[in-house]
């Protein structure tokens, strides 16, 4: 009886003399001392595991650095040509200020003329302040990639063959991306 008695003691303080009292693992004790260390093989391939996810994550680092410069890059090219609809339908404006000006020069009106060059002048100062500047082109080599030709007609000398002759209509760069064409005459 005074085993049981000595048992019945032991329970009611919580701990039991046949028990292991370091079952617990969150507690240190000896019983984790007898567990295997992790073997060579193991540990290569958590090496390689921890290899692996530091690529992955410098390949995410790098991946989101692209897309971010380039949707900067979009954001501001965006933003340069937002308003090429609204400017190539002022180039035909443009032109027709270019016929006045020519038929203005037979004009005897002085303060007309002034008036009218103010004008002008200020159209052409605000459409090179968005960026729009003509293209110059008489004299120059063709090119195909700036230059529609409409005809060609013979040179007047040996030295403008395949030269832009004359120039029908004005191409135009915004931001020095072609957004209108030159229309040219080449000599051939």
């Amino acid at each position: 009886m005074a085993d049981k008695d000595k048992n019945t003691v032991n329970r009611e303080n919580g701990t039991n003399a046949d028990m292991d009292i370091n079952t617990d693992e969150s507690i240190s004790g000896t019983s984790h001392l007898n567990e295997p260390v992790a073997s060579e093989d193991e540990v290569e391939k958590l090496k390689a595991e921890v290899a692996e996810l530091k690529d992955k994550y410098l390949r995410q680092v790098a991946e989101f650095e692209n897309f971010r410069r380039r949707t900067a890059k979009e954001r501001i090219d965006m933003i340069q040509t937002a308003g090429k609809e609204v400017i190539t339908s002022l180039l035909e404006v443009l032109d027709d200020c270019d016929r006045a000006e020519k038929q203005l020069q037979s004009s005897e009106d002085a303060p007309l003329k002034e008036g009218i060059q103010l004008v002008f002048n200020k159209f052409r100062s605000t459409m090179q302040s968005k960026g729009v500047k003509p293209m110059q082109t008489i004299g120059t080599d063709f090119n195909p990639d700036q230059h529609e030709a409409i005809t060609e007609i013979p040179a007047p000398n040996e030295a403008m063959k395949g030269k832009v002759i004359d120039e029908v209509q004005k191409g135009y760069y915004m931001n020095d991306k072609i957004i209108r064409f030159a229309k040219v005459v080449v000599g051939k």
